[in-house]
């Protein structure tokens, strides 16, 4: 029988026709090397598990859950609520300010409605893959890493969740009515070990790397690199440092160079890459592949300039901050009425249009007008604005400043010295000399230091500056109660058992 080359897409389509609107095109829609129908080997649970990675991006509808990951109420959760980023391009947009930047959270909020409602949703979706593997006692081999992914998807929706309410509802299961999503909260405790086990087994059963056709899947050192993380906000410091070495050590990841490149399109899925939620944008998607992500943060004009809403703007406080020298700078922040710095800084040769609200915007989002034209897709009015900038959500820069604060903490000559090393290392591709060791205390200020100039607009800091202790300090109107947001009163009225958090009667 003559066997015939198809596209990778339309294979997987033929055998996974209940899968979620195509999930992640990037890997999906390339040209296999050498693969025929016959040698492409899926899991019963492909279709399920591959529409993950398309639903947490993609707003266009439900069940797609992007409004609660890359849209507006993950900005107000994870990035308005810094001392990097506030909500000024927008004059609609104050009484998200209020609630947000100035911490007078409100129960009825319907951004923080939608945030809870999708965050639950995308994890019914990795429930319902899971449950079906469970039932039918899947084995085979792609569907253990089809398992290992729905694991850690699901892992990264409760992270959102417990870090951002506290105690919640753990449903860790299929709902099959109604009714079976009323469940009490569980502890914070109790979310946290659920989320470290889903990514213990992540780590288990991911691959290393995958084919090239495949770029953007899902690996054991993503899975690694996440449960280090939540190793860290723990405070488990051995055993975050443990996992973090391992990353380092698989030589599977660098730093790429120069800093700019990472937010630009060349630098999608680069040396640095260990996790991004995926876009795309060209003539003749409709609404399939797009996030909102940069779209919510672009340049807020009209025109040529009319490149998104300006919901996330850096503040003086971030722009004050940077040493003299560091490359960061020059590629976080985009000045209105400036030059946007040119090729060598992320930037086409532009000057930006003054802005009567904003001074700054964000420049890891950026992108201009050509490109839209190079895509097809630069027509006025046509929601395009930045619809295809894939979300950085881990990076090798993050594993080394997770080792370095580690090792910090547990302390010791070696340790000492190795974290010297990650944090210079992170410095050098900034074009900064190195720091050295007097003692942990001022070592840790150091490594604060670090991360919140390297993952600027990245939405570390908020989370950060809770986790530290340091949140009242820096964030004016900020309590020790603001580091949970009530329940949402949707939430409360659609679950009868669910009671508020204690700080917000």
């Amino acid at each position: 029988m003559t066997k015939r080359i198809y596209h990778i897409k339309l294979a997987l389509a033929a055998m996974t026709v209940v899968m979620l609107s195509a999930g992640c095109k990037k890997f999906l829609d390339r040209e296999p090397l050498s693969a025929t129908v016959d040698d492409i080997h899926v899991g019963a649970l492909e279709g399920k598990v591959l529409g993950l990675y398309g639903a947490i991006r993609n707003s266009a509808n439900d069940p797609y859950c992007g409004d609660g990951f890359e849209n507006i109420p993950y900005l107000a959760m994870n990035g308005f609520r810094s001392d990097d980023a506030e909500i000024v391009a927008d004059p609609g947009a104050s009484a998200w300010n209020q609630t947000y930047d100035r911490f007078q959270y409100t129960k009825d909020d319907w951004g923080a409605g939608l945030y809870w409602d999708k965050h639950y949703v995308f994890a019914g979706l990795c429930n319902d893959a899971l449950d079906e593997a469970a039932k039918n006692n899947y084995d085979d081999p792609a569907s253990i890493i089809n398992i290992g992914e729905a694991k850690f998807f699901r892992a990264y929706a409760y992270f959102d969740l417990v870090r951002t309410f506290g105690d919640v509802p753990k449903i860790d299961f299929k709902i099959n009515d109604p009714k079976d999503g009323q469940v009490a909260k569980s502890p914070a405790a109790d979310i946290w070990a659920m989320i470290q086990q889903d990514l213990t087994d992540a780590v288990a059963v991911l691959p290393a790397v995958w084919e090239k056709k495949y770029d953007g899947r899902l690996t054991s050192g993503a899975a690694k690199t996440f449960l280090a993380k939540v190793l860290l906000y723990q405070k488990q410091w051995e055993s975050s440092l443990a996992l973090c070495k391992e990353v380092i050590a698989s030589d599977k990841y660098a730093l790429l160079k120069p800093y700019y490149k990472i937010f630009k399109t060349e630098g999608e899925l680069s040396s640095e890459s260990i996790f991004e939620i995926q876009a795309s944008k060209v003539a003749g998607d409709g609404n399939i592949y797009w996030s909102r992500l940069g779209q919510t943060q672009g340049y807020r004009g009209s025109g040529t300039w009319d490149l998104g809403w300006g919901w996330n703007t850096p503040t003086d406080a971030l722009v004050a901050s940077y040493e003299d020298g560091d490359a960061r700078k020059a590629a976080t922040i985009l000045y209105s009425g400036q030059s946007d710095g040119g090729s060598e800084t992320g930037g086409y040769g532009n000057t930006v249009p003054a802005s009567a609200s904003a001074k700054y915007w964000n420049k890891k989002v950026y992108n201009s007008y050509s490109d839209y034209i190079a895509a097809g897709i630069g027509t006025p009015n046509n929601e395009a604005q930045n619809t295809w900038v894939n979300h950085r959500v881990f990076r090798y820069a993050d594993v080394l400043l997770m080792a370095a604060e580690a090792a910090n903490e547990i302390g010791g000559a070696q340790n000492q010295t190795d974290a010297v090393g990650w944090v210079n290392e992170v410095r050098a591709r900034a074009n900064l000399g190195g720091v050295t060791f007097t003692d942990q205390a001022s070592f840790r200020n150091i490594i604060k230091h670090e991360r919140r100039i390297e993952f600027a607009m990245e939405f570390e800091r908020f989370f950060d500056l809770v986790r530290w202790g340091d949140a009242q300090t820096a964030l004016p109107g900020y309590q020790p109660k603001h580091r949970y947001y009530p329940i949402p009163a949707s939430a409360i009225t659609a679950n009868p058992k669910l009671v508020q958090n204690p700080e917000w009667p």
